[in-house]
């Protein structure tokens, strides 16, 4: 399974697993000029901007570690242009990141995983 291959399950995975969690699943990698969100989703008045990130091993460090600052920053700008675009206004707003570890379908929903500065 290749990269991409990889990260279009994990995506899955992680849609799956939000469904269940009584998520709201808005938008599926929702994409600018500037960067690509792949999950937005909405719960209990919070908009969720959701990273996922999927392995099979940990020989590259955990999937979090991936979301790095450049990573964090075109997220933060491309959710910036949702929500003006979608006219939001008075929302809670949260960047998360899911971790899909393929080999054992372990999910790790890391809430709040970075902010606004």
């Amino acid at each position: 399974m290749n990269n991409k291959e990889k990260g279009s399950l994990g995506e899955k995975i992680a849609c799956n697993y939000l469904i269940k969690n009584n998520f709201h699943i808005l938008e599926k990698n929702y994409r600018t000029k500037i960067g690509e969100i792949d999950l937005i989703a909405f719960k209990d008045n919070k908009l969720s901007f959701i990273e996922v990130k999927s392995r099979n091993t940990m020989n590259y460090g955990y999937p979090r570690e991936a979301v790095n600052y450049k990573k964090q920053k075109k997220i933060i700008y491309t959710a910036k242009q949702y929500i003006m675009y979608k006219n939001i206004k008075n929302i809670d707003i949260a960047f998360d990141v899911i971790e899909v570890y393929l080999r054992d379908n372990n999910i790790n929903h890391i809430e709040n995983a970075f902010c606004v500065n």
